[in-house]
């Protein structure tokens, strides 16, 4: 079992360099860039480009996809310089041993959990958030995160979906994930991080509590 205060933190839906910095220096290992053009934090490749240019080393920056092609993808981590790829959406297990960098996939978790299937992706994290016949995620809900308590899954989970300051002591007491990914919970409006909710979720995190 993981210690609560070693988990890692992921603040997702980056769209400018205001918030990127402040997260950086509010203690967060990892940003999240959506290149998803659907999704209302869309940012365009040559912006995270910019950011990415400048933020301090040993931070991680991810970029998230969903069901892009695979020269797309290639071609947006060239121009970007992502560190990790995270595809969110229906991507085979086939299609994700076929990126040549660290994959996070994403899987939706609804009422149940097929864990045969979670184990045939061949990646560096899974990261489970909230099903939604909406969207492919950033709902802003959570799951049932009991699904998880007992899994079977021995690789590094990341826990997403409704996460906040309010409640991530909890989940980390129940999952005990490699990292934690946050969007909405964080934000003033849809890709403008918030200040407090920033800094009280990433202090919940680290105090565990």
């Amino acid at each position: 079992m993981k210690n609560m205060s070693s988990t890692k933190i992921k603040i997702c839906g980056i769209t400018n360099m205001e918030d990127a910095m402040l997260a950086c220096e509010l203690g967060a290992d990892a940003l999240g860039f959506i290149f998803y053009r659907k999704s209302k934090r869309y940012i365009d490749p040559e912006a995270a480009r910019s950011i990415i240019s400048n933020l301090p080393p040993f931070v991680t920056t991810v970029g998230v996809f969903v069901n892009h092609p695979l020269d797309e993808i290639i071609t947006i981590r060239d121009k970007t310089g992502v560190d990790t790829v995270q595809l969110h959406g229906d991507e085979t297990p086939k299609f994700c041993s076929l990126i040549p960098l660290k994959v996070i996939k994403a899987i939706r978790v609804e009422d149940d959990l097929d864990e045969d299937r979670v184990a045939q992706y061949p990646v560096q994290a899974i990261l489970f958030d909230t099903y939604s016949d909406v969207e492919y995620g950033g709902t802003g809900k959570s799951f049932n995160w009991n699904i998880l308590k007992d899994i079977s899954y021995t690789g590094n989970i990341i826990l997403s979906g409704g996460l906040s300051a309010g409640n991530v002591a909890e989940a980390l007491r129940v999952v005990t994930p490699y990292a934690v990914d946050v969007n909405s919970g964080v934000e003033s409006s849809p890709g403008k991080k918030d200040y407090m909710k920033l800094r009280k979720f990433i202090e919940a995190v680290k105090n565990g509590n």
